[in-house]
């Protein structure tokens, strides 16, 4: 080892002084294990306390220190009686701090407990807002963007959770807001159908066209994407010589949708 090379090069003759400094060097090394552990503060608190601070932290918008708090309370008084409204609670701190992942886990596990408990509206609620917002960045949830172009999958949960929470609580006062929101969704998804057929049209995949054109028209009634939808069933079944169904799709497009800037007569 280095330090009993630095030892070999003093003399015999300070065999002494050598003894002296293996037993520093010894003191030294083992100093780090002879510190006591860090203190924690919260060691001695109850429950109460406990889910006070928590809660303190997030009315603040302390989020990060909430999370801590309400870890300690599950881990100290899982079945205590603030264990309930504390799940639900750090939930949505998780929110907040943007980690989707370990919200829609906290709520999961809050419907499986408490399957009966007055306030589960809302835990499908929250659960619709964090895939509502997941994979969004910090300026896209201020300014307005495109979002039907991005991958939908945790905008079709997002519609799931809100149509479970109007399905079971249609009296509930989060269900109006659910209701608009289940509307934008629908929307952007059928949008998303739209970009992926224009981008099948780019690569010359026409029949895959006239598909995603076809499922917005049976699936997305009443969306703005509808018209869109038709004018490229359009374009895809005159590239593909299907005469009839150009024709046909042209007249639904022409009759429902008049003033549409897309609309296109089959030749």
């Amino acid at each position: 080892m280095i330090v009993l090379s630095f030892f070999n090069f003093f003399p015999r003759s300070f065999s002494t002084l050598r003894f002296f400094l293996a037993l520093l060097w010894l003191a030294v090394a083992g100093g780090c294990a002879l510190l006591p552990d860090e203190i924690d503060p919260t060691k001695d608190w109850s429950a109460n306390k406990l889910y006070s601070e928590a809660k303190s932290a997030l009315d603040d918008g302390s989020y990060d220190q909430a999370i801590k708090y309400y870890e300690k309370l599950d881990a100290r008084y899982p079945f205590g009686r603030y264990a309930q409204q504390a799940e639900i609670e750090i939930a949505y701190a998780y929110y907040k701090s943007d980690e989707p992942t370990s919200a829609i886990a906290a709520l999961d596990r809050f419907i499986k407990l408490y399957p009966r408990h007055p306030n589960l509206d809302y835990t499908y609620y929250l659960r619709g807002l964090v895939n509502f917002n997941q994979g969004m960045s910090i300026i896209e949830r201020y300014v307005p963007t495109d979002r039907s172009q991005r991958d939908p999958g945790a905008a079709r949960q997002s519609f799931q959770d809100f149509g479970e929470l109007v399905r079971r609580f249609p009296d509930s006062k989060y269900a109006a807001d659910a209701r608009q929101r289940m509307i934008y969704l629908r929307n952007n998804l059928a949008q998303y159908e739209v970009h992926v057929a224009r981008y099948y049209l780019r690569q010359g995949a026409y029949l895959a066209v006239a598909n995603r054109g076809k499922y917005v028209v049976e699936h997305y009634q009443q969306t703005p994407a509808v018209p869109d939808a038709l004018d490229l069933m359009v374009q895809a079944y005159q590239t593909m010589g299907m005469n009839d169904l150009a024709e046909s799709t042209s007249r639904v497009l022409q009759a429902s949708y008049p003033n549409h800037s897309k609309a296109t007569k089959a030749q």
